[in-house]
């Protein structure tokens, strides 16, 4: 395995590099998530799995830099800056709209001939499985009403009017990346597929999780815990065991 001259931290954050040997988990934040929502997983998995958090154009550190408004658009810009990793394959991890991100650079990957070592979906409805929503087009308020119901950012960005005008961009341009994505029909993947989600998310019903099944050739497996689209922080060591199990499964690389 190797390790790139450049660690581009524009994009890539590696809060525990790791040794040479350790499997890589590329981890893709939700709708104005940023890289460190991975921090505690980073910290978690190593030095057995080395996470590639990605963080967005458009917030935090990169807040002065135009948002990315489109999954199919994101997904090749990571895909670019990802190759220097690409020599061996990387499992791939996403919540809600990162699932999409995911799923399409998993695509991109086995387009060029490599192949991932799993794709891990979190809180996302399957790709076939389209929905009419039009949050993104709400005034501010509208918007934020969805953000607080889903609990999917820091409560202390939202109670923080500085803070909240610097990420409301982000999180606007990516709701409306999530809610226009569109799933271009083509050959399933080949990796095997775990997906997660909660009994109760308003996003994703156990039915369109379901469906991630008819994406992949490869095995499948559906996790489904109590909650709602942030089940992630009350089951967050069920899905760490999920996902360390499945990888120390896979072959060594």
């Amino acid at each position: 395995m190797t390790t790139p001259d450049t660690d581009n931290g524009l994009w890539v954050r590696r809060f525990h590099p790791a040794p040479g040997g350790a499997r890589r988990l590329v981890c893709l934040p939700h709708a104005g998530g940023s890289a460190s929502f991975y921090f505690p997983v980073s910290r978690s998995l190593s030095p057995a799995v080395e996470v590639l958090s990605i963080q967005y154009p458009g917030r935090q550190d990169r807040r002065h830099e135009k948002c990315v408004g489109d999954v199919h658009r994101l997904a090749r810009e990571v895909f670019t800056v990802l190759r220097p990793w690409l020599d061996e394959p990387v499992a791939i991890f996403g919540h809600s709209m990162g699932a999409s991100v995911g799923f399409e650079l998993a695509r991109l990957i086995e387009q060029d001939g490599g192949t991932a070592a799993h794709l891990f979906a979190s809180g996302r409805r399957a790709p076939s499985q389209p929905r009419h929503e039009t949050v993104h087009l709400l005034d501010d308020e509208g918007l934020l009403a969805d953000v607080r119901k889903l609990s999917g950012t820091n409560s202390a960005v939202l109670g923080d009017p500085e803070m909240l005008r610097a990420a409301l961009p982000a999180i606007r341009s990516d709701y409306r990346a999530a809610e226009t994505y569109t799933y271009r029909p083509g050959p399933p993947l080949s990796c095997p597929i775990t997906v997660f989600t909660g009994d109760d998310d308003p996003k994703t019903t156990v039915e369109e999780a379901r469906a991630w099944s008819t994406h992949t050739t490869g095995p499948f497996d559906l996790k489904v815990y109590p909650g709602g689209h942030f089940f992630l922080a009350e089951h967050q060591l069920a899905v760490l065991r999920a996902i360390s199990t499945a990888l120390s499964a896979a072959p060594a690389i």
